[in-house]
């Protein structure tokens, strides 16, 4: 809550902001992220990636969105929500590893909405969100960077699904 009241803050300091959000589209390709665009609409998709989380056995401990705060100030905007997902075996571990990886937990999840009223998944694989702690974190970390690599492509296979 107190990351979405940020988040509220920050939109309404920048309406410049705003404006740029209300021209974007899907997400591009780039290193380090999987980027998948879908045939479901931006609600279904916030729905069904909370359903494929569950699934998965990984837990929702994060959400905010710019789209729900700007509706708030009677601003429409695309549809947007950066979803953090972790669990407490997979914190231990990380920290077990490198103190300083845990600001990187939870790792996120990003839906945005599409102009022609589909929406995009995507999110910064565990590898690279890992990345810069490698060298203190050794094999421990990238051991784990990898299981939760496979464990997101899950949860977004899932998510994305037709089913």
């Amino acid at each position: 809550m107190r990351l979405l009241s940020c988040f509220i803050v920050m939109m309404s300091l920048a309406p410049g902001l705003v404006t740029g959000l209300a021209r974007a589209d899907s997400i591009a390709p780039r290193e380090g992220w999987q980027v998948m665009p879908t045939t479901l609409a931006y609600d279904d998709l916030v729905e069904k990636l909370q359903a494929a989380v569950k699934a998965e056995g990984m837990i929702v401990v994060t959400q905010a969105s710019a789209s729900a705060g700007a509706k708030g100030r009677g601003l429409t905007i695309p549809g947007n929500r950066v979803i953090g997902v972790y669990r407490n075996d997979y914190a231990v571990r990380m920290l077990e590893a490198s103190v300083a990886a845990g600001i990187e937990a939870p790792i996120r999840f990003y839906v945005s909405e599409d102009s022609g009223g589909t929406a995009t998944l995507s999110w910064k694989t565990p590898a690279l969100v890992f990345a810069p702690y490698m060298d203190e974190g050794g094999q421990a970390l990238a051991e784990l960077a990898a299981e939760l690599d496979a464990v997101f492509m899950k949860i977004a296979q899932k998510a994305v699904s037709s089913r």
